[in-house]
């Protein structure tokens, strides 16, 4: 079996290698340090399975994983990172990447690389039991594509908690003239009649 090792620490690099090709039934037959490394190492020679970092300098591995992917569909890619981030773990699911697991795991590195090549799709333990809730997560609300700033976002959840406008002026230090003020920014900003559907608005679109 014929594999791809791509990390930008040379000595984890080298690790793996010996790691893997000890097993007797694993050839590391590339090596790279790079994002831009591994989409040259597939558009010349296709490894059967890409054993990638995420965090690297330049090109990440995400962002080389999606061009590579998009060359070669059916690429099987297997990230193995020190970072359990959720925006990652999200990504690589959703670009279609075969796995995600820890280096930490470090006796599973081989079995996650022949379960890949027999057509599954690898995770490690502490990631397979957040995949559910990730996936289902709501994206965060993006409150600098509304103008929102951040007074008018305490104000915005003040209002949804069902505050009055001289208890949120009490609580931020602010005059009650000021707090409406802020309502009427967000009233215009987002659209809405009223405080009322702020609050909805609040609990449905950013909470």
């Amino acid at each position: 079996m014929n594999i791809a090792v791509i990390d930008d620490d040379k000595l984890v690099a080298i690790s793996l290698k010996t790691i893997l090709e000890s097993t007797g039934h694993i050839t590391v037959s590339d090596m790279g340090s790079s994002g831009s490394d591994a989409i040259e190492i597939c558009r010349r020679n296709m490894p059967e399975v890409l054993l990638m970092d995420i965090r690297m300098e330049g090109m990440n591995g995400i962002e080389a994983g999606e061009q590579i992917l998009s060359e070669h569909p059916d690429a099987k890619i297997l990230y193995l990172t020190t970072f359990s981030d959720d925006e990652y773990i999200v990504k690589a699911l959703s670009m279609g990447a075969k796995g995600y697991i820890l280096k930490q795991d470090f006796e599973g590195i081989a079995p996650a690389i022949e379960a890949v090549m027999r057509g599954q799709s690898v995770f490690g333990d502490k990631i397979i039991d957040r995949i559910p809730e990730l996936l289902n997560k709501k994206p965060e609300y993006d409150f600098n594509a509304h103008g929102i700033n951040e007074k008018e976002r305490e104000i915005m959840e003040l209002v949804a908690e069902g505050l009055s406008n001289k208890e949120i002026s009490t609580k931020l230090y602010l005059s009650e003239g000021t707090v409406r003020n802020y309502i009427s920014s967000l009233l215009d900003k987002l659209d809405l009649r009223d405080r009322t559907q702020l609050a909805v608005y609040y609990y449905t679109e950013v909470k």
